[in-house]
């Protein structure tokens, strides 16, 4: 298995603390590692699907309070139904609605 770098691994910490049917976004992510939102986003592209299964990246979406679109095109499909699964709601427009879904956990 490769070696993750201190950030990436910062990341992943922060990612994994968020609880079921709570989101977070990358920003806030990134505040809390010290880092781009990009650099958020870059690492969570970089999850294999299932090789780290202790990491909900499903909960990580953008400021908009939106899944973001995924090169394949299957990624948000999947990462919106995931979501919906765990009791998160979504407006017409595909925004989580409400607030209290949102995690304001530190670290």
């Amino acid at each position: 298995m490769k070696k993750l770098s201190p950030l990436y691994q910062r990341i992943y910490e922060i990612a994994a603390q968020v609880p079921y049917g709570k989101v977070v976004s990358y920003g806030q992510i990134a505040r809390m590692a010290g880092c781009g939102p990009r650099v958020v986003g870059y690492a969570m592209a970089a999850l294999k699907s299932g090789s780290h299964p202790d990491i909900p990246w499903q909960r990580v979406i953008n400021s908009q309070g939106k899944v973001s679109v995924h090169g394949d095109g299957v990624g948000n499909a999947m990462q919106f139904e995931l979501l919906k699964g765990e009791g998160i709601r979504f407006d017409e427009e595909g925004r989580v609605s409400g607030v209290g879904f949102w995690w304001l956990g530190k670290p």
